[in-house]
């Protein structure tokens, strides 16, 4: 009995020494770059790490565990992210894609992950409602071994994978257009995002620090429109009617409804900093003549498939760098092009942009359109 015992401990003790190492194991090496694909996977700065992860063998249960989906950006994201993981190449390396949208409720999001953790998923992406609520759920992927990825809304954190565009530079490029077309400065409504998420923060930082860098005076009304038409049609109307006319707008998302609160309420067209909506950029080409004059920036949808890819190429143990910047998709007036910039037959609710060529990444409407919001 004593020496079964024995056996047994051996066995015990062996098996957590294994689950130790294997622990161990399954932590990122930082490594000198470049990245394996390094006009993808481009790092944020020169100081950027590189990780390689162990190889694993593939095909690879990967989850999208997603916060809030309640409007345009958000929906066409999760369709995009199913539209890539059909493709023929991506598909074959896959052996599951779940999809779960947890609304804006933070530790809703988190028991996600951590339930995609228990569950043996290889790989997670993540468009995180809040930067910095997600420190012990980013512990317990590294000490599992399942890679995380972080985009669009990223994690303050150097544990996990970051995908993102330089979400502060795009609010100092509407600053700028803001301070270019109003030389003596002047009132400015400043519809924002999703509170708390850092997409919202870095853009709103960046659009002020423009405005006081340029010594002109800005009275700015800041109402949050959740990135939604509906929503940034109804707070836009309300201050139009409580603090308007305004001398300049910006928009992050929602801007097709801004505009047409603007319209409804027969305010002047003023110049306009806003997000890549279709609808916003038939509006800009419209009304140019009347003093619409746009810039239109910002990031497609398609961040959540260059995160898939980062993931695939993370589990296959290539060299991937902790932070990745992609490029902003900028349209200005007068440079509106129909039938590249903007598409007068499609849908008001349709992010143009919607591709990364140096990553190989493409979508066609139809791709897209073709899958649902809904959780799989």
């Amino acid at each position: 009995m004593s020496m079964v015992k024995s056996i047994a401990g051996g066995i015990v003790a062996a098996a957590a020494f294994m689950m130790l190492g294997s622990a161990a194991y399954a932590e990122p090496e930082v490594v000198s770059g470049p990245a394996a694909e390094p006009e993808c996977f481009a790092p944020w700065s020169a100081e950027t790490k590189f990780f390689k992860f162990p190889k694993k063998d593939g095909p690879y249960r990967i989850a999208l565990a997603n916060g809030y989906i309640a409007n345009t950006w958000r929906i066409q994201m999760v369709q995009t992210a199913k539209a890539y993981a059909a493709q023929s190449d991506v598909a074959a390396k896959l052996k599951e894609f779940k999809v779960v949208s947890t609304g804006e409720d933070v530790p809703a999001q988190i028991s996600a992950i951590n339930n995609f953790i228990d569950s043996g998923y290889d790989a997670i992406v993540v468009n995180a409602q809040n930067p910095t609520a997600f420190a012990p759920v980013i512990k317990r992927a590294k000490e599992a071994g399942v890679v995380l990825v972080a985009f669009d809304n990223i994690l303050d954190t150097k544990d996990a994978i970051n995908v993102n565009v330089d979400q502060k530079g795009l609010g100092v490029l509407w600053g700028d257009w803001l301070v270019k077309h109003l030389p003596n400065g002047g009132k400015v409504l400043e519809v924002r995002g999703v509170a708390g998420t850092s997409v919202d923060t870095d853009r709103h930082n960046g659009l002020h620090e423009t405005f006081q860098a340029s010594g002109k005076t800005f009275e700015v009304t800041e109402v949050m429109g959740k990135w939604d038409d509906g929503v940034a049609q109804k707070v836009t109307a309300d201050a139009i009617a409580t603090s308007g006319p305004f001398d300049g707008i910006t928009g992050q998302g929602g801007d097709t409804g801004i505009v047409q609160a603007m319209i409804d309420a027969k305010h002047p067209f003023v110049p306009f900093g806003g997000e890549t909506e279709n609808g916003f950029r038939k509006f800009c080409a419209k009304f140019a003549g009347e003093g619409l004059k746009c810039t239109s920036a910002g990031s497609g949808p398609a961040q959540v498939a260059v995160a898939i890819k980062t993931a695939i190429a993370a589990l296959e143990g290539q060299v991937v760098p902790q932070e990745v910047k992609l490029p902003l998709a900028i349209a200005s007036d007068p440079d509106f092009k129909e039938g590249q910039d903007y598409f007068p037959t499609e849908s008001d609710n349709f992010f143009v942009g919607n591709s990364f060529p140096t990553c190989g990444i493409n979508f066609t409407a139809q791709e897209i359109m073709g899958q649902t919001k809904e959780n799989q």
